[in-house]
């Protein structure tokens, strides 16, 4: 048996400076707009107005994304930016996507979840006429980042290799394993447990803390929404039991979700549910809302933690 490629393109590209941001990046969309191709661009801010500068004319066929914005939450990036470009498309054309979801201003607290998103975004779309390019800037980036590129890349563009060449040290489902790390420790925040009986007053209780702690408006229904969808899972998946804790950390209202479940799917809440389909939009809720979401699941239990900004 002959052994079929897949259709699915997902390099990453180094660069240095202005220029060669651009060689990467501009004829890569171009080749799409002369082929008919769907395009789509997602970059921070600055580098969105570098590209579309440089296309000229030929940016009106684009569709363009701050990814400060749309991607700000990594979790979101896959269902709502790659995929929600990418399925509105029509059957059997390639689509081409320039993802940029790492940058110099990423925080610690914000990278695991950037890095597993990278690497996910390999499962999510396997099998489809499909090329993500995405850019790492060598300069600004710390060499961990460029290390974890290697692994959730199966190619690498580089000035010197402008074609492209296979990463050796590829492993997407190794980085997905290693940044499931313990998430760090919480502040000293009394946790509320909830069952099957007392699951209606968690989610009042949240929303009591979140307006405490200076959420108002479309905020706090957010974090009523979050606390809502978390605590019903632990409920119905959990084991039935589960503790919420809420508090300020950093700018943020956090909203944290403990139970006794292992979340064995790695791209729940990443992945559309089909209209069809009733329920299972629960974890993929949150993460639409939400700026930043983290999960830790192992043996032990399953913990989310959702970080709102006022």
């Amino acid at each position: 048996m002959t052994a079929v490629a897949d259709p699915f393109v997902h390099p990453a590209l180094f660069y240095r400076d202005e220029q060669e941001y651009l060689a990467g990046t501009v004829p890569f969309v171009r080749e799409a707009v002369q082929a008919g191709e769907p395009v789509a661009v997602a970059v921070p801010g600055e580098n969105l107005r570098l590209i579309q500068d440089a296309l000229g004319d030929a940016a009106s066929s684009v569709r363009f994304l701050d990814m400060r914005q749309a991607g700000r939450n990594p979790g979101r990036i896959i269902p709502g930016v790659l995929r929600a470009f990418a399925d509105t498309q029509p059957p059997g054309v390639r689509v081409r996507i320039i993802g940029e979801p790492i940058w110099a201003g990423r925080t610690p607290t914000e990278y695991p979840a950037c890095v597993q998103h990278e690497a996910l975004i390999n499962a999510a779309f396997q099998g489809r006429e499909v090329t993500i390019l995405c850019p790492y800037d060598v300069k600004r980036l710390d060499e961990q980042v460029l290390t974890d590129a290697l692994a959730t890349h199966p190619t690498l563009i580089t000035s010197d290799s402008p074609l492209g060449e296979a990463s050796g040290a590829y492993d997407p489902d190794g980085v997905v394993a290693t940044y499931n790390h313990p998430l760090p420790p919480v502040p000293h925040t009394p946790a509320l447990v909830f069952d099957t009986v007392t699951l209606p007053g968690a989610r009042y209780h949240a929303t009591a803390e979140g307006a405490r702690l200076g959420l108002t408006g479309a905020r706090l229904d957010d974090l009523s929404l979050v606390a809502a969808e978390l605590t019903t899972n632990s409920v119905v998946h959990g084991g039935g039991v589960g503790e919420l804790r809420v508090w300020a950390e950093d700018g943020y209202v956090v909203c944290e979700v403990r139970d006794g479940g292992r979340l064995e799917d790695p791209l729940a809440g990443r992945r559309p549910a089909p209209h069809e389909q009733r329920g299972g939009r629960g974890l993929l809720l949150v993460n639409l809302v939400a700026d930043l979401v983290r999960v830790r699941t192992g043996p032990e239990g399953t913990t989310i933690r959702v970080f709102l900004a006022p």
